[in-house]
């Protein structure tokens, strides 16, 4: 049981970072479908970035400007040219999915030494509680302290009751005098970033190496876990610890003397994540909803 718990916290970390980032978007008002694409734009930036130089702290920070940079063109397009916001997304998945394969095509079978991990103290080594919360990198732990700052800056800070206001209502939010567009441009940004680092993990740590459309999947589970999660940060954690106990089953079903069909197990995810993307139809019927989510704005003149 131990090791399944470990494998858990672990597959759980590239959900937290993206979806967190994805629900700042969406509390600004903005419904980003791309985040599967700027997740495979992190990966392979600081996969080659990492193998280039050496340094994992400079791959992690090239995923984040990848992410970021992807989050950029949606921003220029979606909120700029007030395109699609779904069809922009959707576009940005495609983007990210074929620029990282032609990045990334000169680096298949290349390997990195995984992210250093800390260690539990001698002295508590021997308590599974303790080997289960350890034994883990900096990014994990940097994953769940961003829940944290996320959920304390969303509810008691003065800038994050400003990005609430304007996705609930961005005409009023205008006519207090806040720069709609600008708070939105901002929380895209950081939501690309996260998502970056996200898939940053994925190619620095989870499976140290590059290989084409690795996120398999993800960005899309982060996605429905913002659904899931009724877009407050805390209950993220909860979903993915869930999403990732069942993308982990399949590997400990032995383990776990689990009878179900592995390939059963192995599909469970994608299964809730179709479930909860239906449930955006029926989002507006929900009161913890951004009113504004997906609405175009265009500034009065």
């Amino acid at each position: 049981m131990e090791p399944f718990l470990i494998a858990v916290i672990v597959a759980a970390t590239p959900f937290l970072y993206a979806a967190t980032g994805e629900l700042v978007a969406e509390r600004s008002g903005v419904l980003n479908l791309g985040v599967e694409g700027m997740m495979l734009l992190g990966a392979v930036a600081a996969f080659v970035t990492a193998l280039t130089t050496g340094s994992s702290g400079l791959g992690i920070l090239a995923g984040a400007a990848a992410g970021a940079a992807g989050a950029l063109l949606f921003v220029i397009v979606a909120l700029g040219f007030s395109a699609n916001q779904a069809a922009t997304g959707l576009a940005l998945t495609i983007f990210g999915a074929g620029a990282s394969g032609l990045i990334g095509q000169g680096y298949v079978g290349e390997a990195l030494k995984p992210l250093p991990k800390f260690q539990a103290p001698e002295q508590l080594a021997e308590f599974t509680g303790v080997r289960i919360l350890f034994n883990h990198d900096v990014l994990v732990y940097g994953a769940f302290a961003l829940i944290v700052v996320v959920w304390l800056y969303l509810n008691f800070t003065r800038s994050g009751l400003r990005l609430r206001a304007v996705g609930d209502d961005h005409h009023s939010a205008q006519a207090l005098g806040l720069g709609v567009l600008r708070i939105r441009s901002l929380a895209v940004l950081f939501g690309g970033a996260c998502a970056g680092i996200g898939g940053a993990y994925l190619s620095l740590a989870y499976t140290p190496l590059w290989a084409e459309d690795m996120t398999a999947g993800r960005g899309w589970i982060a996605l429905a876990l913002v659904v899931f999660a009724s877009w407050r940060p805390l209950r993220i954690v909860f979903g993915a610890l869930i999403f990732a106990a069942f993308d982990q089953a399949g590997n400990y079903r032995e383990t776990l003397n689990i009878e179900i069909p592995s390939q059963f197990l192995s599909m469970a995810p994608y299964l809730a994540t179709i479930i909860a993307l239906v449930l955006i139809s029926m989002a507006s019927r929900r009161s913890d909803t951004p009113a504004c989510l997906g609405r175009e704005f265009r500034p009065d003149r």
